[in-house]
């Protein structure tokens, strides 16, 4: 080949080279199906306007197959370079079976904090497989018309909560809360962990918990209990027969004063009530006492170990620390706020409300969610139907951390 034909081959190999290069193309999994628009329109376009020569390819499945359709996929070599990961247990099996990568080296990671990065970790936190893209914060949200109209002050402490309960159930006009217990989980996460972390101080207790060191028989883990007690003269009739959907649309229609909320609510709220609503914090025992959030880990995403993009994929993971990213994903789904440690400023009033209180409170997560629900009894379906007995008033506080306690102590080591 003389020197001519040499340099055109070299020129074609070079531009063949840069097409392969530009054809990178990232697939993700994910069971947002309800996200789709939202990463087509808006996230996957401001990635690849940053990232030249990487393309992205957003592949939900429904939500209820999104775990048998993935494992499925991982077995057969067919997922996607991009996994979207649920919290805790079954994103750590998927590392542990080998199909998540560690990728606690990431540049992305150092803007998390622990808490953050706790439900995508190896239990002794040495490896984190997922990247934190956003938690659900817990509260109460209220109507405001309602509390104008009987002169009620936001609550900040829990005789505030109580007293403001009592005007309300005394007008009559509204039902004072919108919680029924018959789909059970709501009083558990909506009631006991909303309120308990101002009882066993965050992450003290939950940790504290969870090395055996305190127990569910300990007052700060019984005294949720006694509060949930109160709330059943406050929900309405026939409350124990109430749904969740029920409760949903009795505070949208203005029918209830308060509701025990996830921001998760916030969406679906904005287009159905016809009023204006506020959000207040769980109330703390006594005034200026140190107050504690429920900011709960909730969705994130890893990277396929046997992605042939790693390259590509560890780039976009990186994208999704930053700033850009938090603002897109926490203004597009107002009450899924950022995990990271960027300030974003919210444009949803509401939402603003919900994550102002991390400036301001501890945050922590559900007590039940991370190492002790892995046997049997599984403690956060016990804590459900604990929950809704407490609200009832069929058992004690005390009777009621006495039978979780035991139960726990049944198969996990720390409490045996």
């Amino acid at each position: 080949m003389n020197r001519k034909l040499l340099s055109l081959a070299l020129l074609g190999s070079t531009i063949l080279g840069g097409a392969a290069a530009a054809d990178v193309t990232l697939t993700i999994e994910s069971w947002r199906n309800d996200d789709l628009v939202l990463w087509q329109d808006t996230i996957i376009p401001a990635f690849e306007a940053a990232n030249p020569g990487i393309k992205v390819k957003f592949t939900p499945s429904a939500p209820a197959e999104y775990n048998a359709v993935l494992n499925s996929k991982l077995d057969a070599g067919s997922a996607g370079d991009l996994i979207t990961c649920r919290p805790f247990d079954a994103s750590l099996a998927l590392y542990d079976g080998g199909h998540l990568a560690d990728i606690s080296n990431l540049e992305g990671m150092a803007n998390f904090s622990d808490v953050a990065k706790s439900a995508w970790q190896t239990d002794d936190a040495s490896a984190s497989f997922c990247m934190p893209m956003a938690s659900v914060i817990h509260g109460f949200i209220y109507n405001k018309e309602a509390f104008a109209e009987l002169d009620i002050k936001v609550p900040e402490t829990e005789a505030e909560f109580f007293a403001a309960l009592e005007t309300i159930k005394a007008d009559g006009n509204y039902i004072p809360m919108a919680m029924g217990t018959n789909d059970q989980w709501e009083a558990a996460t909506m009631g006991y962990n909303n309120i308990g972390p101002n009882y066993w101080k965050g992450e003290e207790g939950r940790l504290a918990l969870i090395a055996g060191d305190q127990k569910l028989t300990d007052a700060q883990w019984v005294a949720p209990y006694e509060a949930l007690a109160k709330w059943g003269e406050y929900l309405g009739d026939g409350y124990e027969a109430q749904t969740y959907p029920d409760s949903q649309n009795i505070f949208t229609l203005g029918r209830a004063a308060i509701y025990p909320a996830g921001s998760w609510e916030i969406t679906g709220f904005n287009a159905q009530a016809d009023f204006e609503m506020g959000a207040f914090k769980a109330p703390v025992q006594n005034a200026g006492d140190t107050c504690y959030i429920s900011d709960h880990t909730d969705i994130a995403l890893g990277m396929n170990a046997a992605s042939p993009n790693a390259e590509a994929a560890q780039t976009f993971l990186n994208w999704m620390g930053t700033s850009e990213f938090a603002g897109i994903y926490a203004n597009a789904l107002p009450g899924f706020f950022s995990l990271s440690n960027h300030e974003v400023a919210m444009e949803d009033p509401l939402a603003q409300e919900f994550v102002s209180w991390r400036g301001e409170c501890e945050s922590t997560i559900r007590s039940t969610y991370q190492i002790l629900s892995r046997g049997t009894p599984n403690l956060e379906n016990e804590t459900w139907g604990a929950s809704v007995a407490a609200i009832k008033g069929s058992k004690s506080g005390a009777d009621l951390g006495m039978e979780l306690q035991s139960g726990l102590a049944s198969w996990y080591a720390p409490h045996k």
